[in-house]
C-alpha cells in the first residue's frame, strides 16, 4: 500500500509535464497526422484527398530544392562550427589568464534570442549601408559593396551567422568532456615521450568519443530543424536559394503578409504532408547518423 501510495505521489510530480507533451506535443502531431489527407485551406470544411497531399510532394520542385539547400546548409554548419568549438575547448581548458570571461563571451550567442540575432547581422550584412561593407571599403579591403545576402554569398552568410550563435553550445559541452579526462593520463604520456599534438591525438580525441557522438547528433538535428535566423535574414530568398524545410514548411502555414493574394492562403493540408516528409528525412538522417556511430564504436 505504501509503495502504490509512494508511486502515486511520484507520479503527480510529473503529471504536468505529462499534460504538456500531450497537448502541445502529441495533440498537434496527431492533428496533422490527420490533415495530411485532407484538402484544408484552415476555413470552412476539410475536403478528404486521400494521398494526394503526399503525391503533390514527391513533385513539389520548390520542396525539393529547400531539401537540397537544408543538406548544405546542415553540412557547412556542422564542418565549421563543431571542429571550432573543440579548438576553442582545448584551448580555454588550459590554465590561462581569463579563460572563464573567454568561455563567459563565447557562450553568451547561444542564450540571445535568434530573432534579435539575426536582425543584429542583417544590419552587418546589409548590401548597402552595413557595417561590415563600410568598413572593408573604409580601409580600402574592397573597391564596391559585397552583396552578402545576395545569390552568390546568401547561404554563406547565413551559415556563417549560424555557426556564432552554436559554437559555444558545443564548445561547453567539449570542455564538460575535457574536464573528466583524468590528468595522470597526460602526465603517463609525457614521461612516455608524447608530445601536445601526440597526446591530442591518441588521448583526447578517443576519450571525447562518446560525448563528440553526442554532440554531433545534436548538431545534426538542430542543423536541419533551423530556420528562424534564416527567415529573418533572407526569409529564404535570394530566389529560394536558403529556403530550407522547416522555413517551407513555416510559410505553408502561415504564409508571408506581403506575399500576393494568390499565395496569402493557408494550406494546412498540404502543409502537413510536407511537415510529415521533412519529419521522416530528419528521422532517417538521425536513425542513419546513430546505426552508424554506435557501428564505429563496437569496431573501436
Amino acid at each position: 500500500m505504501n509503495k502504490a501510495k509512494n508511486l502515486a505521489f511520484s507520479y503527480s510530480f510529473l503529471l504536468p509535464s505529462y499534460i504538456l507533451t500531450i497537448v502541445l506535443g502529441i495533440y498537434p502531431i496527431m492533428w496533422a497526422m490527420r490533415y495530411m489527407f485532407y484538402d484544408y485551406k484552415g476555413f470552412g470544411s476539410a475536403r478528404f484527398v486521400g494521398l494526394a497531399n503526399l503525391e503533390r510532394v514527391m513533385t513539389d520542385y520548390q520542396f525539393w530544392d529547400s531539401v537540397a539547400n537544408t543538406f548544405i546548409y546542415a553540412g557547412g554548419k556542422l564542418l565549421l562550427s563543431i571542429p571550432l568549438a573543440l579548438i576553442l575547448a582545448v584551448i580555454l581548458n588550459w590554465k590561462i589568464k581569463g579563460r572563464n570571461l573567454l568561455r563567459a563571451v563565447i557562450f553568451m550567442p547561444t542564450i540571445i534570442s535568434t530573432a534579435v540575432m539575426a536582425v543584429v547581422f542583417f544590419t552587418i550584412f546589409n548590401s548597402y549601408n552595413g557595417i561590415l561593407n563600410q568598413f572593408l571599403m573604409k580601409y580600402k579591403l574592397i573597391g564596391s559593396a559585397i552583396d552578402w545576402l545576395g545569390v552568390d554569398y546568401a547561404m554563406l552568410t547565413i551559415i556563417l551567422v549560424a555557426v556564432w550563435g552554436a559554437v559555444g553550445n558545443y564548445m561547453l559541452l567539449f570542455l564538460a568532456g575535457l574536464q573528466n579526462i583524468p590528468e595522470d593520463v597526460y602526465e603517463s604520456s609525457s614521461l612516455d615521450g608524447a608530445n601536445k599534438f601526440q597526446q591530442f591525438r591518441y588521448i583526447t580525441i578517443p576519450m571525447l568519443g562518446p560525448v563528440m557522438q553526442m554532440i554531433i547528433m545534436l548538431a545534426i538535428i538542430n542543423a536541419l530543424k533551423g530556420y528562424e535566423s534564416i527567415m529573418v535574414m533572407t526569409d529564404g530568398g535570394p530566389i529560394g536559394k536558403t529556403n530550407v524545410m522547416f522555413l517551407y514548411v513555416y510559410k505553408l502555414f502561415f504564409p508571408p503578409a506581403g506575399s500576393t493574394a494568390s499565395t496569402q492562403i493557408q494550406e494546412f493540408g498540404y502543409g502537413s504532408a510536407v511537415a510529415f516528409v521533412t519529419a521522416v528525412i530528419v528521422g532517417i538522417i538521425t536513425i542513419l547518423y546513430f546505426y552508424g556511430s554506435k557501428r564505429m564504436s563496437h569496431n573501436e
